[in-house]
């Protein structure tokens, strides 16, 4: 993802690594069985977000955490103002039945990817739980939606965007926010 290079440092690598060693912690200190916790990622960054998350639970716990995908792009409510993208298969591997999940996302704005994607998981199933990690709140509410897991607040105008980037998809470790 190339962005100009008016970009402002939110979260560096190193403070990147210690906010997703941080949000592990507080993941293990909330949920009792890790065996019933599944992470689902929203895409695209949340997916990779899940990832490095479920390999730090295992490096920490020894319990290899169950990880799948939600799409939530067929129902969102506001499909003409944010447009579609390529879909990706919602993908889980055991049934969200009395789950506790942690639904995963890198920035939350609106509430409205997060709305839709709640719509989507009970589709599949009741969990027993649903809770939510972002890694960046900007604020801006448009849906009474607050995470339960937060890497950073960032107070934002809407002229403004914050993106987190993942050497796995961008080449680069951090968190950036920049004019539109």
């Amino acid at each position: 993802m190339s962005k100009p290079d008016k970009k402002i440092i939110i979260l560096t690598e190193d403070e990147l690594r210690k906010t997703f060693s941080r949000l592990t912690f507080e993941i293990i200190e909330k949920i009792s069985n890790l065996e019933n916790l599944l992470l689902v990622g929203i895409p695209t960054r949340g997916v990779h977000l899940a990832e490095v998350l479920r390999k730090e639970m295992l490096d920490k716990t020894g319990v290899d955490v169950k990880k799948g995908i939600i799409d939530p792009t067929f129902y969102r409510d506001d499909q003409n103002r944010v447009g579609t993208r390529l879909i990706e298969a919602t993908d889980f591997p055991t049934s969200i039945e009395k789950k506790d999940i942690v639904l995963i996302d890198d920035v939350i704005y609106t509430g409205r990817t997060i709305r839709a994607a709640i719509e989507a998981l009970l589709l599949w199933g009741r969990p027993k739980s649903i809770m939510l990690l972002v890694m960046i709140d900007r604020g801006h509410r448009e849906l009474p939606i607050q995470p339960d897991f937060c890497g950073r607040k960032v107070p934002t105008s809407k002229k403004e965007i914050v993106y987190l980037s993942l050497k796995e998809v961008d080449g680069e470790d951090g968190v950036y926010l920049d004019k539109i």
